[in-house]
């Protein structure tokens, strides 16, 4: 079964977003998407300084089997990216939830954050 932290924001195309101390939060895609796509070989992200909205394809994640855009789950700018994944895209393989996090997102609208899932909403989705 697939880590599903219980801290953290989720979407249904399988984004994550945790909150950071700075007021900025950070997305990321779940262990359960990173499974399904297999070793990661490219990643692209939005660039620091882009404005999104929700749901915009900002980005994506390409594997040996599969490509897959990534949605922005919150609009809002673009503060950070990790440019780790440029060299070592493998590492959303190996620690999604940590030194594998895509970018960081400044959230335009709060009201934005209440449409995504927690951990037990994200859990039954997963598992339907």
């Amino acid at each position: 079964m697939s880590e599903i932290k219980k801290d953290l924001l989720y979407t249904e195309s399988h984004e994550w977003l945790e909150q950071q101390d700075d007021g900025h939060w950070r997305v990321g895609i779940t262990d359960h998407a990173q499974a399904q796509l297999g070793e990661l070989v490219f990643v692209e992200l939005p660039g620091e300084g882009d404005e999104l909205s929700q749901g915009d394809a900002c980005g994506v994640v390409e594997s040996v089997k599969a490509a897959s855009d990534i949605y922005a789950p919150v609009g809002g700018e673009v503060t950070a990216i990790n440019s780790d994944l440029e060299d070592s895209p493998d590492l959303v393989n190996t620690d999604c939830y940590g030194d594998g996090w895509l970018f960081a997102i400044n959230v335009s609208d709060e009201s934005e954050l209440d449409e995504l899932m927690d951990a037990d909403a994200y859990t039954e989705f997963v598992d339907e």
